[in-house]
């Protein structure tokens, strides 16, 4: 039996909490997911240099995430934006400056250093039209039908329930909202045990679900149009991903 396999849900949640309360106190960006080959595939290095010249040097330093998912949602004007997982806030910053005044970005993160430090950056970028917000991504604090769109970045594969994520995400998506997450995804030849033999849970890598199982689960919570693309390669069978999918309108 892997170590993932043999804790409790209880002990890995708070194992993430910790890893994450440790990274953002240290604002180190080396990694999300220890050391070794899959260093490189993770943080800041996802996003342009413009990009990063948007944002105070502490979000960039705090950035854990195994993509861009504003690349991925293509955001508008006028829109309300979710980030789940939000981190040290660089997603919620740049999601706040794409959809403007008349649009509003949110942050949900379970960890209170982490909050800290989104509300530290986004106060030094001179963003107001953001809200971070204490919670889980299985228990998201915002009513039904109350954001346009989700994004979030490498978060989704450390959820110890991932179907309870994805129930949320459809709730408080508007009818015709759309997702657009970047998160490390498996090869449907991995198995579960294949997967925690690659990585621990923390590291992002053994709790990831396959492009079956992601695909499968998105359209058990009622998504549409689910498309999941590999991006780059961060373990043997294991992809950074982007992840689509659309909540029908009616």
């Amino acid at each position: 039996m892997s170590k993932a396999q043999a804790e409790t849900t209880d002990e890995l949640k708070e194992r993430v909490r910790d890893r994450y309360a440790s990274a953002a106190r240290a604002a180190d960006a080396a990694s999300c997911c220890g050391s070794g080959p899959v260093e490189v595939s993770f943080g800041a290095a996802r996003y342009t240099d413009a990009e990063r010249q948007e944002l105070p040097g502490g979000a960039v330093a705090a950035s854990l995430g195994c993509g861009n998912p504003i690349m991925v949602a293509e955001l508008e004007a006028g829109e309300t934006v979710l980030d789940l997982g939000s981190g040290g806030g660089i997603d919620v910053i740049l999601s706040a400056r794409r959809v403007g005044p008349t649009g509003l970005a949110y942050g949900v993160d379970m960890t209170d250093e982490m909050l800290e430090l989104a509300r530290r950056n986004a106060r030094e970028a001179g963003v107001d039209n953001v809200t971070f917000l204490k919670g889980d991504i299985e228990d998201i604090p915002l009513p039904d039908g109350s954001v346009d769109v989700i994004i979030s970045n490498c978060v989704i594969n450390l959820s110890v329930d991932k179907p309870a994520v994805f129930a949320e995400m459809f709730r408080v998506l508007r009818p015709g909202g759309r997702v657009g997450v970047t998160d490390v995804v498996a090869e449907d030849r991995l198995s579960p045990a294949e997967r925690a033999e690659r990585g621990d849970y923390v590291g992002c890598i053994a709790g990831a679900l396959s492009i079956g199982e992601y695909t499968t689960e998105l359209g058990d919570a009622g998504f549409v149009d689910v498309q999941v693309t590999f991006t780059h390669e961060v373990a043997d069978g294991l992809h950074g991903a982007i992840v689509r999918a659309t909540r029908p309108a009616v």
